[in-house]
């Protein structure tokens, strides 16, 4: 992800946790075909339908010698993924053992696909040590809203994408008029200044007064406060917004591409085949969409959308 505003919130917030590690010890049910969901939170019937009858990986996928026999034997899959973004991978203050949202739900998926059971540890990331922790084996995987280009495939490898973000539309809550990107032509548009929506909103809405703020929360009190019918922005980023701030929803899908995928050790082929694999698998089986639904999907009035297809982009 390249958006000035959230890198630099993101990276402000996690700096403190950069030599800690946080260890998700989840147990399993006894069941091989029930495998909840972690902590005993408000959110955890959610977390039941996610990880209900989550997928394992047959013991022929595990090869000899593997990255994933590697993780298999150590018990534990280690993530770079942040604990302070909202809807995405987020630690709860009264449970810092639980981390939730949809970076955090899919790294407990593909922990349970390795290795029968949610066992996470989280390594927090800041954007520009993502490449060194996959390199020198910091970590296994990265899931960290980690924009696939073909500059940062030399240096790591991708799967996926598993996600794709890009601009979207955020409006109050009880606005019933804008329903998508088609219904802001004409409109007053909040935009962040200098974000990529400056210039791609007059693409899709020629005749929208265009309005820039500074900074994402002067924008978003900008709309609560009626000084703008539309707010565009980061999908991901509005998300997170209106989970904080229930006085604004996200309409519509990003209308623009930023396809995020989940960050490889370079040159480990074996390994990658065997994520793309377990990623379609929880596309195809659903758990992709409940986790969807269950994060980022509670500020949305979208339907789940439709996933990526896996190495449509260069780089993956």
């Amino acid at each position: 992800m390249t958006r000035t505003p959230r890198s630099t919130r993101r990276k402000a917030a996690v700096a403190g946790f950069m030599l800690a590690a946080v260890t998700l010890s989840v147990s399993a049910c006894s069941s091989t075909t029930s495998l909840p969901g972690s902590g005993s939170s408000a959110s955890s019937s959610s977390a039941d339908s996610v990880f209900a009858d989550a997928p394992v990986a047959k013991s022929d996928l595990i090869l000899s010698g593997s990255t994933m026999e590697a993780i298999k034997k150590r018990g534990k899959l280690v993530v770079a993924e942040a604990l302070d973004a909202p809807l995405l991978s987020q630690q709860d203050p009264t449970n810092p053992d639980q981390v939730n949202g949809f970076d955090a739900d899919l790294a407990k998926l593909l922990a349970i696909y390795i290795l029968g059971k949610p066992n996470v540890e989280i390594v927090p990331p800041a954007s520009e040590t993502r490449e060194a922790m996959l390199q020198n084996g910091t970590v296994d995987v990265v899931f960290n809203t980690y924009t696939i280009t073909e500059e940062r495939a030399k240096q790591v490898d991708f799967a996926g994408p598993y996600f794709e973000s890009g601009l979207a539309v955020a409006v109050k809550s009880d606005n019933t008029s804008i329903k998508s990107v088609k219904d802001i032509d004409g409109k007053n548009v909040i935009v962040g200044a200098n974000t990529p929506a400056v210039t791609e909103v007059p693409k899709v809405a020629p005749t929208a007064k265009v309005t820039a703020f500074g900074t994402d929360p002067a924008a978003v009190q900008a709309l609560i406060q009626g000084r703008g019918d539309a707010y565009v922005q980061d999908y991901t980023l509005l998300a997170s917004d209106a989970a904080s701030e229930k006085q604004i929803k996200v309409v519509g899908n990003p209308f623009t591409k930023e396809p995020y995928g989940i960050g490889l050790k370079h040159g480990d082929a074996d390994f990658k085949s065997f994520v793309n694999n377990w990623l379609k698998t929880i596309q195809e089986g659903g758990q992709w969409g409940k986790a969807w639904k269950t994060t980022l999907g509670t500020v949305t009035d979208s339907a789940v959308p439709t996933p990526p297809a896996i190495g449509s982009v260069p780089g993956s």
